[in-house]
């Protein structure tokens, strides 16, 4: 029996799982390799940050889904570097082999050259920073219930969301949602529907790649959430007090205790090893250009999908989303075992299936197949589609159950405030700080 080919695969995000999974008859042994052990469902990581969900019903264990794929190891571990010529990628603790190489090790937040600003506004990429955020928000509205001096109060309950694309919609929206409803008559010295909701965006409008009728949509529900939209806003610098931004009308500074980050996104690292190694081209985000079939040029045996492949479909390049990295997964996976029978494969053609965005209860906005859709309906769509794309059927059931009692109570079952300890002594006493100490 002739020894199987090697398809390693570089990340278990939905580009390397969907590889994987359309690998699973091929006559090739497939290893994926994740610094993880689950699977994230990324989409969802803001009702997390929001309380809405707990991370493991979001989370898949990657054994637990290729249990039954016979031709399928997952390793734990994270590639560092590459020997392009010898095939084999190489870990912190050893090596490993490939015939065939898929990267698909995503992105990262990008904060335009101020990395300082992430110690003071977490992105929203990983469940530590999801379970971040909820600490921040939570703990936000408990200082404020401390705090005696009106204008330090005003700024626990002062909030900046930056950037307005599908992420700042949806976790401003859930703010709004528990200022207004969730916690609405759990304290007694606050109300929190006192708390301020800015959601900063440097283009003219949020949701600047969907149609500008949708963006209308989206910012009038933010604004019945309580949600003020700030756009031609860019922010300039971020501290433990709030915010400077950069308006048409000048300089101004936004004191706020609470500030979340979702303005950009960078390539993961791995592609200046691509770089290196295989003399990968990068764009100006460091994502690698691709060949049509998501080779790497003078590497046929190298294909980068998801966040980290540029790839330009009819003069625009493809977004870095789910849809591109999952059909990028299956279409790597199919032309791979096109090869081993000698075939030629087609070029890779994404196909758009629409976009949505969820803006709070009952409330969202669809582009599909040109169809522009708003309310209730785009809602139970945008509902379907993320209950079904769930990797496992236990988190489908789960997350169905916590959406109902969400809808039906306004309660979010998972505002926990976890992680570092912060003690709440706003507005105490000198002489009751000392006795804390």
């Amino acid at each position: 029996m002739e020894p199987r080919h090697r398809v390693v695969i570089l990340g278990g995000g939905f580009g390397g799982l969907y590889a994987a999974k359309a690998l699973k008859h091929a006559p090739v042994q497939v290893t994926l390799l994740d610094r993880r052990n689950f699977h994230l469902f990324q989409p969802l990581l803001y009702q997390v940050a929001t309380g809405s969900l707990s991370p493991g019903e979001i989370a898949s264990p990657l054994r637990a889904v290729f249990r039954r794929q016979k031709n399928t190891e997952v390793l734990l571990g994270e590639a560092v570097d590459l020997d392009a010529s010898g095939h084999r990628v190489l870990l912190a603790d050893g090596a490993i082999d490939y015939d065939f190489l898929i990267v698909a090790t995503g992105s990262a937040d990008s904060y335009f050259g101020h990395d300082e600003w992430r110690e003071y506004a977490p992105g929203l990429k990983s469940i530590e920073e999801a379970t971040a955020i909820r600490h921040k928000i939570l703990y936000a509205f408990e200082a404020a219930e401390r705090e005696q001096d009106p204008e330090k109060r005003r700024e626990w309950l002062t909030f900046v969301l930056a950037g307005g694309g599908p992420t700042g919609v949806e976790l401003a929206g859930a703010l709004g949602e528990i200022a207004h409803d969730t916690l609405r008559r759990d304290f007694r010295s606050i109300d929190p529907r006192d708390a301020v909701i800015y959601l900063v965006e440097g283009g003219p409008r949020v949701l600047p790649t969907y149609p500008p009728d949708l963006s209308a949509k989206a910012e009038s529900s933010l604004d019945r959430l309580g949600v003020t939209v700030r756009t031609n806003t860019f922010v300039t610098g971020v501290d433990a007090e709030g915010v400077t931004v950069k308006t048409p009308a000048g300089n101004e500074r936004i004191p706020a205790r609470t500030v979340i980050w979702s303005a950009g996104v960078r390539a993961s690292s791995f592609g200046r090893v691509l770089a290196r190694r295989a003399g990968a081209e990068l764009d100006k985000g460091g994502r690698v250009i691709v060949n049509p079939d998501l080779s790497v040029p003078g590497h046929p045996e190298i294909f980068v999908i998801g966040d980290l492949a540029h790839r330009d479909q009819d003069g625009k390049m493809l977004p870095g989303v789910s849809p591109v990295a999952i059909q990028g997964g299956g279409y790597v996976a199919k032309t791979i075992q096109k090869r081993l029978r000698g075939e030629s494969a087609p070029d890779f053609r994404y196909r758009d299936m629409g976009n949505l965005a969820v803006i709070g209860r009952a409330s969202a906005v669809a582009d599909i197949g040109g169809l522009h859709l708003s309310g209730l309906v785009a809602w139970f769509i945008w509902l379907f589609v993320h209950l079904m794309n769930l990797v496992q059927f236990a988190n489908r059931v789960l997350v169905f159950i916590q959406w109902g009692f969400l809808y039906l109570t306004y309660s979010r079952g998972a505002r926990l405030i976890t992680g570092e300890d912060q003690r709440v002594t706003a507005g105490a006493p000198e002489d009751v700080h000392r006795l804390v100490r």
